[in-house]
C-alpha cells in the first residue's frame, strides 16, 4: 500500500456549560501545528483499525493527509449515514441566510401546518425548529428498533407526527431520524424545493459537493437525516465550512453565527454523555474543543476549530460504532494520535 505524505444530572449541565465556554474561546485558531511525526503516528494507528476505510486530514484549508486504507478511494462518494443529520442542520442555516426561515423559534404550525395530521396532539403544532435540530421534539423516537416500522409506513411525516409523546417537547434528547425527516419536509414546504435541490444549490455549488439522489419516502420526499452520500474529500470541505464560520471563498453560505450556534451545547447524548448542538455532537480533549458529525458504522467528521483541523473518516457499515467501542477508537485516533 502506498502511503501519502450532556442530560440526566446537574453534573451534565455543568459539562454543557463548560463546553459552551470552550467553544467560545476556540472561535479563533491558535498556533497549533500538525507535525510530520504526529501525522505519521496518526497514520500508523489508523492503519491498525481494521474497520476504518479512509481518512482525510485538513489543516487551515490544506489537505495534509489523505489515504484509503481499504474500500473506495477518497474521491469516491459513500453513504455517510447519519452524518446526513449534520448536513440537514447546515441546510437550516442556509435557509436563514436565504430568508426562507426567520429563526429557530418558529413552529411547525406557523411555517408548515399542512404537514400536521388532523388527529395530532395539539403540542405537535407548537414544535419549534430548534426542537427538531436538537432531537428534543419529545415524540416516540423512530430509530433503533422502531426504524423499520416507521420506514414501512405509507407516510413517513404523518406517521412520525402521529406517535405518542415520550417526553415533553424541548426536554431530553431522543435520538430519532424521523424528526429530521419532518424537518426536511418543513424545508421543502417553505422553499418549494426538494432536499436534493436545496443540497445541490445551497451546499453543493459553493463547496463542490456532488450530491447524488438518495432514498425517498412514499410521498417522494428525500429522506431527511440519513442515506446521503459524500466522498471523504467532500466531507472534509463540509467540516471546513463550519470551521470557517459558514463562509466559503469569501461568500456567506450559512447565516452569520450559525456555525457557532450549532457548536453550542443544547442537550446531552444519553449514550455518550457528549454535548449536542444543532446537528453536531460536542466534546473536549484537553484544551481543544471538538465538534463531530457521526454516522452509523463510523462515518465521522471531526472539527477542531482552535487547531484549524478537520478530519473526515469513513468505515464499513456492517457493524455499529458504539460510543464505548469503535467510536471511542475513532475519537482516540484524532485526540491522542493527531492532536496529542
Amino acid at each position: 500500500m502506498k502511503r501519502r505524505t450532556l442530560l440526566k444530572s446537574a453534573a451534565a449541565c455543568l459539562s454543557a456549560t463548560s463546553l459552551s465556554a470552550t467553544a467560545t474561546s476556540t472561535s479563533k485558531s491558535t498556533d497549533f501545528k500538525l507535525t510530520a511525526r504526529s501525522i505519521n503516528r496518526f497514520s500508523d494507528a489508523a492503519l491498525r483499525l481494521e474497520r476504518l476505510h479512509s481518512v482525510v486530514v485538513m489543516q487551515h484549508g490544506e489537505i495534509v493527509f489523505a489515504e484509503a486504507f481499504r474500500g473506495p478511494p477518497v474521491a469516491q462518494a459513500v453513504n455517510v449515514k447519519s452524518v446526513s443529520k449534520s448536513v440537514m442542520a447546515a441546510l437550516v442555516g442556509c435557509a436563514f441566510e436565504h430568508g426562507s426561515l426567520d429563526n429557530v423559534e418558529v413552529t411547525l404550525g406557523e411555517v408548515a401546518p399542512d404537514l400536521i395530521p388532523a388527529d395530532a396532539d395539539p403540542r405537535v403544532a407548537k414544535l419549534r425548529v430548534q426542537d427538531f435540530l436538537t432531537m428534543r421534539i419529545g415524540l416516540e423516537r423512530q430509530s433503533g428498533r422502531n426504524y423499520g416500522r416507521w420506514a414501512a409506513s405509507d407516510d413517513w411525516v404523518r406517521y412520525a407526527l402521529s406517535r405518542p409523546f415520550s417526553a415533553e417537547p424541548g426536554g431530553r434528547m431522543l435520538y430519532s431520524t424521523a424528526g429530521w425527516h419532518v424537518l426536511g419536509a418543513l424545508l421543502s414546504e417553505v422553499t418549494g424545493k426538494s432536499l436534493l435541490a436545496l443540497s445541490r444549490d445551497w451546499l453543493g455549488k459553493p463547496l463542490d459537493i456532488e450530491f447524488a439522489p438518495w432514498t425517498r419516502g412514499p410521498q417522494g420526499r428525500y429522506l431527511g437525516g440519513n442515506e446521503m452520500s459524500m466522498s471523504p474529500l467532500e466531507m472534509v470541505r463540509f467540516g471546513e465550512l463550519y470551521r470557517l464560520g459558514g463562509r466559503w471563498n469569501d461568500k456567506r453560505v450559512m447565516a452569520d453565527r450559525w456555525a457557532s450556534q450549532s457548536f453550542s451545547p443544547r442537550t446531552v447524548s444519553p449514550w455518550s454523555n457528549d454535548g449536542y448542538g444543532y446537528g453536531w455532537f460536542l466534546r473536549a480533549h484537553g484544551d481543544h474543543f471538538i465538534a463531530y458529525a457521526r454516522g452509523y458504522g463510523g462515518q465521522v467528521i471531526h472539527v477542531v476549530p482552535d487547531a484549524g483541523v478537520v478530519v473526515a473518516m469513513t468505515s464499513g457499515t456492517s457493524q455499529p460504532a458504539r460510543s464505548g467501542g469503535y467510536m471511542s477508537d475513532l475519537h482516540s485516533l484524532v485526540e491522542k494520535e493527531l492532536l496529542g
